[in-house]
């Protein structure tokens, strides 16, 4: 009988001595969450996009309460958003280059050969996997909307040349474009980086032509008329280098047999003014 309760009262006595020592070590060891974090958190879009570079609106917050972060660096939140946040935290609000997702093709139905007709369910990915979804380009857009579904601010919209259209006053470079594209052809860039290249096959002269009519050749020509060093052929493509400091302007683009490298001066695929040359 002695063992009968003597085992229970040793399980519940060593019970008690470890719930002692974790609420002893809660006390003296948590670390208390700075209120005005939650407070942060709240004046946040909360769309969790990850924009800003942090996995959510939560993380984010953290990284401005302890100075890590600037409110700028949220795309989603308005102006007045960005200031009140400032103003709360006491910080500058800084400032954020606007950055829009742009795409590395322009082979539209008007311009890029079918070699079979894609009959299906209505995806990107899904057409990917049937023979390159039936473009004779495999390395283009298949136009079949992946984007635009991923999109969850509406800033893209298919055109009627079958290609996605990224309205860049909507565009949040929240990066969901680009995970959804299954050729990844979008790429998430600063506004400012007019120059851009509207193609993405490493195919060269009429092995790429063939294929589409605005398919860069590889001619060359961007990088000879350039300012030296700004561009660079690299697999048959025009590598343009942004971080060296060098002028960038459209006369890259005069000689360009097919109009694969553009000077965008707003939303893609849309008339552009020319910049001076």
């Amino acid at each position: 009988m002695n063992s009968f309760f003597t085992a229970p009262a040793v399980m519940t006595g060593i019970g008690l001595f470890f719930g002692i020592i974790l609420a002893v070590a809660y006390r003296l060891l948590k670390v208390e969450e700075d209120p005005r974090i939650a407070r942060t958190e709240e004046m946040l879009p909360g769309t969790n996009c990850g924009a800003c570079g942090e996995p959510g609106c939560l993380p984010f917050a953290e990284a401005m309460v302890s100075g890590r972060a600037q409110p700028s660096g949220c795309t989603v939140a308005s102006g007045d958003d960005i200031e009140a946040i400032a103003d709360f935290l006491g910080v500058d609000a800084g400032e954020a280059e606007k950055r829009v997702a742009r795409l590395h093709c322009a082979g539209g139905k008007g311009q890029a050969y079918q070699i079979a007709e894609y009959r299906g369910f209505e995806s990107c990915r899904a057409a990917a996997t049937v023979s390159g979804g039936g473009k004779g380009c495999s390395w283009g857009c298949l136009g079949l909307a992946d984007c635009k579904v991923a999109c969850t601010f509406e800033a893209i919209t298919m055109n009627a040349n079958g290609l996605p259209q990224v309205d860049v006053d909507k565009c949040t470079a929240c990066n969901d474009c680009v995970e959804a594209c299954p050729k990844d052809l979008f790429e998430v860039v600063p506004l400012s980086q007019k120059l851009f290249v509207q193609c993405n096959t490493p195919l060269e002269g009429e092995h790429a032509t063939a294929l589409c009519s605005v398919a860069c050749d590889a001619c060359g020509r961007c990088a000879a008329d350039a300012v030296p060093g700004l561009i660079a052929m690299k697999d048959n493509l025009p590598r343009i280098d942004y971080e060296g400091g060098l002028p960038v302007t459209s006369v890259a683009t005069h000689r360009c047999p097919t109009g694969a490298i553009q000077w965008l001066d707003g939303n893609q695929f849309e008339a552009s003014s020319e910049a001076p040359g």
